[in-house]
């Protein structure tokens, strides 16, 4: 027998260069779109047939950055940069066992699902190293849930208070005490425990796919760095880094290198068309060239970016200069929802706040290839991110009765601008439905919230005291940070004039 067949009947499918939707019948074979066609699409007899009617059909979103870890950690800061985030770490991602791992990743999943994205970046974290069992029950969560995923162990070998350039000397020494505990595992440990994960890479690669994720630049040694790069290439699989996220990143990498941080990695040669960027924010023209001349792709990330301060990223130049640009929500610890809907309508919103010239701001078309092709490419999932033949059956149905498409005037734009999430009625991965109706097919979420919560109130307790030496840590870095920002660097990305940043 052949793969199974499915016709997808009455929806009318998102056409983004012609900001139409004509009524379209889709074929699927197995997990693949065989045809598309008008109204009555021949199909055999025996093909399950779906009903679309009244449905606006659109590729699944495509979230190019996130942190599965940080599910557990929603809405536990307020004020935070991108450095007390970081300080904060130890206390809202502390004590973690395996099967926090799992939960934290599958309550992502689910969110993602229920808001039209079916495919993810995401960047995992443990604590001292990635462990192969921690690796595997993230990985089952997506396959679980119905979700694709790239899933990437974030690593470093290099604590955050020696990574800042004078950090650790500002600490009183009470609190340079306390560091030890903090630090990572040595290179070599941590080198291995990702050998180990590629080596015994759990399920099929077609749903979830191993990475490799040094975390920062300056976080990583340069023999840790080019450890990754070396496994990545051998491995035949990503690598991605948050690279220029916030101005302290950027002076500390030409306080270290005497250059940027994305010119240190490309001389080390880590930047590929295999290698994603995580926000770029304060990339300069330079390091933009080099991105395009690889074929290396931007995660840009403008919610997470404005709620931690980090700046603006210049989306537009980007796309001037051909970098591949994909869309990402960043964690749920620092951006506090995974719903790419939002993120799309903030890329777009955050580009019109760079200057007065409209041409110079990002089209809602431009968003939403971004948010779906773009993406996929940074995923390196070559048949994601479009409704055509050959690509996988990927495919978000929006109900166009939702009170966010009276009228129904322009697909693209409502998408972008008006979609919240909240007309969401399926959502197909694989030709399988893993929302149906509004409601999770693999998922019971009367469970995942009293797992949920259960975990909430252990890692409460068991993370006491690291909260409270966040509480002391956490002045320290936002006196010290902050006036490291205030350094010149010769791009500016901050929306407040540039003196005094």
């Amino acid at each position: 027998m052949g793969e199974a067949l499915t016709i997808l009947r009455g929806g009318r499918l998102v056409d983004i260069d012609a900001h139409t939707a004509r009524p379209t019948d889709i074929l699927i074979e197995g997990e693949t779109i065989a045809a598309l066609g008008p109204p009555g699409l021949p199909a055999p007899e025996h093909a399950q047939v779906v009903d679309a009617a009244g449905m606006l059909l659109h590729p699944g979103l495509i979230n190019a950055h996130t942190h599965g870890h940080g599910n557990l950690s929603k809405g536990m800061g307020d004020r935070w940069s991108l450095e007390l985030l970081l300080t904060a770490g130890p206390w809202i991602s502390g004590a973690r066992q395996t099967e926090d791992k799992y939960l934290t990743t599958l309550i992502g999943a689910a969110e993602m699902l229920l808001k039209g994205c079916t495919a993810c970046y995401d960047l995992t974290y443990e604590f001292p190293a990635p462990t192969l069992d921690g690796m595997a029950a993230a990985a089952k969560a997506y396959r679980d849930a119905g979700m694709r995923c790239v899933l990437a162990p974030m690593v470093a070998d290099t604590a955050f208070y020696d990574a800042i350039p004078g950090l650790y000397d500002a600490l009183p020494a009470a609190l340079q005490a306390e560091i030890p505990n903090l630090r990572l595992a040595p290179a070599e440990t941590t080198l291995a425990r990702i050998k180990a994960v590629l080596e015994n890479w759990p399920g099929d690669t077609d749903w979830v796919r191993p990475a490799v994720a040094p975390t920062i630049p300056h976080h990583c040694s340069d023999d840790f760095l080019i450890g990754c790069r070396d496994l990545a290439r051998a491995h035949g699989v990503g690598l991605h880094s948050h690279v220029a996220e916030s101005k302290v990143q950027a002076v500390a990498g030409r306080s270290l290198y005497g250059k940027t941080l994305l010119q240190h990695m490309d001389a080390l040669g880590l930047v590929g068309p295999d290698f994603v960027v995580a926000h770029g924010v304060w990339l300069d023209d330079e390091d933009m060239h080099r991105l395009a001349g690889h074929g290396a792709a931007v995660a840009h990330n403008p919610g997470s970016n404005a709620l931690l301060g980090s700046g603006i990223a210049d989306a537009r130049r980007m796309l001037e200069l051909g970098v591949t640009l994909g869309i990402g929500t960043d964690g749920a610890s620092c951006s506090d929802n995974q719903n790419m809907y939002e993120a799309m309508r903030s890329a777009l919103y955050v580009s019109h706040v760079r200057g007065p010239d409209t041409g110079q701001w990002l089209s809602t078309g431009e968003v939403l290839r971004a948010a779906t092709e773009g993406s996929a490419k940074a995923l390196g999932f070559v048949q994601l991110g479009r409704i055509a033949v050959g690509h996988k059956a990927d495919i978000v149905f929006l109900d166009l009765g939702s009170v966010n498409w009276l009228p129904f005037n322009d697909p693209v734009n409502q998408l972008v601008q008006t979609e919240d999430g909240s007309a969401v009625h399926s959502v197909m991965v694989g030709g399988r439905l893993a929302v149906r109706n509004r409601r999770l097919t693999n998922i019971t979420l009367e469970t995942l919230a009293r797992d949920a919560e259960t975990a909430r109130a252990r890692l409460e307790s068991a993370n006491r005291q690291r909260r409270g030496l966040f509480d002391k840590l956490a002045p320290v870095v936002n006196s010290f940070c902050p006036a490291l920002a205030r350094q010149p660097y010769h791009v500016h990305r901050f929306g407040a004039p540039a003196q005094g940043h």
